[in-house]
């Protein structure tokens, strides 16, 4: 099957699969090619686990910015040691970050969006774009009602962007089930999740959430905008 041809059919044959049996069903038709990108999010500690119980051919990697929680590269370490798996890290090139904080300064990114924008370019958009050089499918732990802009995604998509096939098999999975599998599993998770935050990225661009709020609030909250950061959208 062709990187883009055929998503229809491929939509089809994983309508009625489980979320692991998706992954697995993926994970053969595209040996070797298949990638699946975490960023140790509770979405993502699920799909982990159903990669590494089901013991699936998927590679695993995580974006380190550099400005991550120490809670965050704690249960990178955690899940490895708990999954017996590896997760390859991409790191912003150090040219590009000096480059960055040269012009725009160390915390330039709460002045502008357009600072932030670049900010989260060169920590994980050029990254990114690294990690899924030669796969053809890129996994992601994307769920619908997690934003509106992630509410007109589907299951299984084309990537213009990255050139790539994207399956989000968690789609149509509501927050609640994502809880109560982590518990169910008893799988790692992050314990800044008890703390009220929901969303986790990089510590400055992050806080907790007060109750009501949208799960991605937490995100930028100093600016009005759709609180992507340029790898699912602008």
């Amino acid at each position: 099957m062709s990187q883009r041809k055929n998503l229809h059919e491929l939509d089809a044959q994983l309508e009625h699969l489980s979320a692991q049996d998706g992954l697995a069903l993926i994970g053969n038709l595209f040996p070797g090619k298949v990638t699946f990108s975490t960023s140790l999010g509770q979405e993502d500690q699920v799909i982990t686990q159903l990669i590494a119980s089901g013991n699936i051919p998927i590679q695993l990697f995580s974006l380190d910015t550099g400005r991550l929680f120490p809670e965050t590269l704690d249960l990178l370490s955690r899940t490895e040691a708990n999954y017996k798996q590896n997760i390859k890290v991409y790191y912003p090139t150090t040219a590009s970050v000096e480059d960055l904080v040269s012009e725009i300064g160390i915390n330039g990114f709460y002045d502008t969006v357009e600072n932030r924008k670049s900010c989260c370019f060169v920590r994980k958009v050029e990254p990114l774009r690294r990690a899924l050089a030669g796969n053809a499918v890129w996994v992601t732990g994307l769920r619908a009602e997690q934003s509106a802009n992630r509410n007109a995604m589907k299951r299984i998509e084309w990537d213009e962007v990255n050139d790539i096939i994207k399956y989000n098999p968690l789609m149509d999975w509501t927050f609640e089930e994502v809880v109560a599998y982590i518990d169910e599993k008893n799988i790692p998770y992050n314990p800044l999740h008890n703390k009220g935050f929901l969303s986790i990225g990089c510590a400055p661009c992050t806080r907790a959430i007060a109750d009501g709020e949208d799960a991605r609030a937490g995100r930028w909250w100093w600016e009005d905008s759709k609180k992507e950061c340029g790898l699912h959208g602008k």
